[in-house]
C-alpha cells in the first residue's frame, strides 16, 4: 500500500498543546474517583536504528525505511491516588520507587515514567506497570510503558473535561520525554507500533515541519492473519540494554565509520518490505538474514550464545532470523513457511531449555494499538 500523505507537527500538536494549560489540575484528587488505565502492544522489528534522526537525516537519498509488527503482548499503565507530594512507581522485575515529586530522578531504571509523571506535573499519583512481555526484552517495553502512560493521563484530563489528543501526538510526545531523559539518541518506532498497532512499514523523512514518518501498512484484515502463520517468537532469557548497542553504532556512524554497511542496510529494509508487499517470503528472509549478518559484523555483541544458536537452527530449518531492537539479549524472531516453522519450533525449543525463563511467546498480531 502507499505511505500516507506527511502531516505538519504544528497540526498534530496543536490539541495537546491546548491542553496544557490545563495541565495543572489536582490528578490526585481526579483519580480520587477511580483509578485510570491505558495499555499498548509490544513489537518486534528489522531496521531498528534506522528510525534515528542521525541516520535517517544523512542517509534520506536513500530512503531510509523500517518495519515493525505489534504483538498481542500488552504493556499496562494505571495511575491512581497516592500521597501529596509524592509519586510512586512500581513495575514488575523492578524495586518499587517512592520520591518527592518535586525531585523525580530521571536517571533511575524507573526515570522515563517519571519524567511522564513530571511532564504532566502530577504529584500524589501510583504508577503501576505490568507487561505481559518479559522485562528488558528487546520488544520496546520501556517505550510502550510510557506511550500507555502517557494515554493514561490524558484519560485522567478526560475525565475532567479535557479532549482527547490525535494518536500521532502521543507517539511524537513519548519520543521527546524518552529522548530528553536517555542521553543517547533514540527512536520512534517502538512508539508508532504501540500507538497504531498492525503490520507496517515507517518510511523516515527529512521533510521539516512535516512529521517525520510516513506509514505503510503492510498487512491488514485477513492479511495478518496469514502474515502471523510466518514469524515465530522467541525471548533468549536474558535481559539486554539497548541504549549500549545504539551508542556504538550511532558513534560509528557519526565519525564516518562503516558507511557502506549502513547503505546495505537501508537497502536490505526496503527490499524486505517490498517482498513481504507481494507475498515473497522466501526474498524477505534473504533480505533479513543479510541484515542481521552486516549488523552482526558491526557488533558481534548483538546476539549471545543462545542467540547464535537461535540464528544458526532458523537457517537451518530454511527461516531467516533476526534479533529484535538493538540486540545484546532479548527476543529474536523467525520468519518462513509455515511448515518450516513448525519444525523449527521444538529446535528453537531444546535450545532455550538451557535458560529457565527462556521461551517460544506465542503472541497474536496486535491489530488495535493504543487502548
Amino acid at each position: 500500500m502507499p505511505a500516507c500523505a506527511s502531516v505538519a507537527i504544528s497540526d498534530v500538536l496543536v490539541q495537546p498543546m491546548d491542553q496544557q494549560k490545563n495541565m495543572l489540575m489536582n490528578f490526585r484528587e481526579i483519580l480520587k474517583q477511580g483509578p485510570v488505565d491505558a495499555s499498548a502492544p509490544c513489537r518486534i522489528d528489522m531496521g531498528g536504528t534506522l528510525d534515528l534522526s542521525t541516520f535517517y537525516l544523512p542517509l534520506q537519498h536513500l530512503r531510509p525505511c523500517t518495519f515493525n509488527v505489534a504483538l498481542e503482548l500488552r504493556t499496562r499503565a494505571c495511575i491512581s491516588s497516592f500521597q501529596s507530594g509524592k509519586l510512586k512507581v512500581s513495575s514488575h522485575g523492578f524495586e518499587s520507587i517512592v520520591v518527592d515529586a518535586s525531585s523525580a530522578p530521571f536517571g533511575h531504571p524507573l526515570g522515563l515514567m517519571l519524567a511522564v509523571a513530571s511532564f504532566f506535573h502530577a504529584d500524589g499519583i501510583h504508577i503501576e506497570i505490568r507487561s505481559a512481555s518479559p522485562p528488558r526484552s528487546a520488544l520496546g517495553g520501556s517505550s510502550v510503558a510510557a506511550v500507555a502512560l502517557i494515554w493514561a493521563f490524558y484519560k485522567a484530563m478526560h475525565r475532567a473535561g479535557d479532549p482527547m489528543p490525535e494518536r500521532t501526538a502521543v507517539a511524537l510526545l513519548s519520543h521527546a520525554i524518552e529522548q530528553s531523559v536517555a542521553g543517547v539518541p533514540c527512536g520512534m518506532q517502538d512508539q508508532l507500533a504501540a500507538v497504531f498497532g498492525g503490520v507496517n512499514a515507517w518510511h523516515w523523512t527529512a521533510q521539516p515541519p512535516a512529521v517525520p514518518f510516513r506509514r505503510q501498512v503492510v498487512a491488514t484484515g485477513a492479511s495478518c492473519t496469514t502474515f502471523q502463520r510466518h514469524i515465530l517468537v522467541a525471548y533468549c532469557g536474558a535481559p539486554h540494554v539497548s541504549k549500549d548497542v545504539n551508542a556504538t553504532w550511532a558513534k560509528q556512524f557519526i565519525a564516518g565509520q562503516h558507511r557502506r554497511q549502513w547503505y546495505e542496510i537501508v537497502d536490505c529494509c526496503r527490499r524486505f518490505i517490498d517482498a513481504l508487499v507481494v507475498g515473497d517470503y522466501p526474498k524477505a528472509q534473504d533480505m533479513m538474514d543479510r541484515e542481521t549478518d552486516i549488523r552482526r559484523d558491526l557488533t558481534p555483541e548483538v546476539l549471545d550464545d543462545v542467540g547464535t544458536q537461535l540464528v544458526a537452527a532458523a537457517r537451518a530449518q530454511n527461516c531467516g532470523a533476526r534479533f529484535t531492537g538493538a540486540g545484546g539479549g532479548g527476543c529474536l524472531w523467525a520468519l518462513g513457511a509455515p511448515a518450516d516453522l513448525n519444525l523449527l519450533r521444538p529446535a528453537w525449543e531444546a535450545i532455550l531449555s538451557c535458560r529457565q525463563s527462556a521461551k517460544i511467546l506465542d503472541a497474536g498480531i496486535d491489530v488495535v494499538g493504543l487502548l
